[in-house]
């Protein structure tokens, strides 16, 4: 799959095995097992303004999300080391996950060309799906904004939105 190719709803998740800033691997297909639909989102870097204000997003709607049967997963390329600083930082209680080859985020068209201030360059591009049980991706959203992003998932998933 080149680096623009994108998913789309009905299609296949591609599988993953990544390692989590909590000491182990996460599997995807492992999540599904559990009976859960799983969030899966890709954000360039832990610790900028954007990512952790996505990140905490996640965190504070993660009773809900899990009360309506989703996992959440958070895909970076930063390390684990990385990672664990982050969730002790910012208090986040959501999966993370280091893809430092960038190979899953090809797999999910999450890497590629985009505009950066007016200008095309390569990198992360900030997206989010939905996996259902089955393994199909039920939603899939590329160049999501951080901000007010959690808050339109929950709407687009039917789920209630909290004030803001």
């Amino acid at each position: 799959m080149s680096d623009q190719a994108r998913l789309s709803a009905g299609d296949r998740a591609p599988d993953f095995c990544l390692a989590s800033d909590q000491d182990g691997e996460v599997d995807l297909y492992d999540l599904l097992k559990q009976g859960r639909k799983v969030i899966v989102y890709f954000y360039p870097a832990a610790m900028t303004p954007g990512c952790t204000k996505q990140a905490c997003d996640f965190t504070d709607s993660l009773d809900a999300l899990q009360a309506a049967g989703y996992t959440v997963v958070g895909i970076s390329k930063d390390t684990t080391t990385k990672l664990a600083k982050f969730r002790e930082r910012d208090g986040l209680s959501i999966t993370l996950l280091s893809d430092p080859d960038l190979a899953v985020h090809r797999a999910y068209g999450a890497y590629g060309e985009k505009k950066l201030y007016g200008k095309v360059v390569e990198g992360v591009i900030r997206s989010t799906f939905v996996v259902d049980t089955d393994g199909g991706i039920e939603l899939a959203q590329y160049n999501v904004k951080a901000t007010g992003h959690v808050a339109k998932l929950r709407k687009d998933l039917g789920l209630p939105v909290p004030p803001a």
